[in-house]
């Protein structure tokens, strides 16, 4: 090559800057050449393949830090680090994607912190004729327990699985939400707390299968965390829930105090 190629050329034909062909050099990847009796300096075809493998490398994922070891290497050596490389690449490709879904779920509010089998749970909710209501105030209730009952979590949407399989339960659960209307001291409401621990207790190995969370120091904090969301707000249904869970201690369960 005649001459040689000015800095601006060797990049072109490199498909870098000139900015980046200087980078390249300040970290020691590409040598910098001679210069000529002009006093510029002058890229023969060896450094432009040089040139071209770096931006090659880098391109692929390489860290700029790596590549000049990379390309000294022998080639088994060469090989093992480029595998090396894809599998960072790939467990990144993951998280990227891993974000890409959070962020679509994000139109769906609180249902992004949850996992998606908790999302086919309010999906169920919904496809049972629950109204948005009670669905709304079920996934606020489920992204508390998975904030502050991780351990309890995966168990309790066991349980929520299988009240939905029962159709009766079900039917108990819609009344629940109606409760809201009635007076806390309505005979109806110790009427429905008795009909629905009757139903919890009929999954009762599911119950107790929790009992390694409910033996937790602060067992108390974190289920009351979750149990009394909003209970303020409905007086009502707070006393079911007292009701139901006096049942449950009654008939031997282990049920955190609030």
């Amino acid at each position: 090559m005649a001459g040689g190629l000015t800095i601006g050329q060797a990049a072109a034909f490199a498909g870098v800057t000139i900015k980046t062909v200087r980078h390249y050099h300040r970290l020691g990847l590409v040598d910098e050449p001679r210069r000529d009796t002009s006093g510029y300096r002058r890229y023969t075809s060896t450094d432009l393949l040089r040139l071209v493998q770096v931006r090659a490398l880098a391109e692929a994922g390489v860290p700029l830090a790596e590549i000049g070891d990379l390309l000294d290497a022998d080639p088994e050596r060469f090989a093992a680090a480029l595998a090396d490389v894809g599998h960072r690449l790939t467990e990144r490709i993951e998280e990227l994607v891993a974000r890409r879904d959070t962020l679509h779920r994000l139109a769906d509010g609180d249902r992004a912190l949850l996992p998606d089998r908790a999302c086919a749970v309010l999906d169920r909710f919904t496809e049972l004729g629950f109204p948005p209501e009670f669905v709304a105030s079920q996934r606020e209730g489920l992204v508390l327990a998975r904030a502050v009952a991780p351990e309890f979590f995966d168990g309790f949407l066991t349980q929520l699985e299988h009240r939905l399989r029962d159709p009766g339960y079900v039917e108990l659960w819609k009344l629940s939400w109606e409760a809201l209307s009635w007076d806390p001291d309505d005979p109806r409401v110790d009427e429905l707390a008795s009909a629905m621990a009757e139903g919890l207790l009929a999954g009762r190995a599911l119950m107790e299968a929790q009992s390694d969370f409910f033996s937790l120091p602060d067992a108390n904090a974190r289920y009351g965390v979750v149990n009394n969301h909003r209970a303020d707000e409905a007086p009502t249904v707070a006393r079911l829930t007292a009701l139901i869970e006096e049942k449950l201690r009654a008939a031997g369960l282990d049920v955190p105090h609030q």
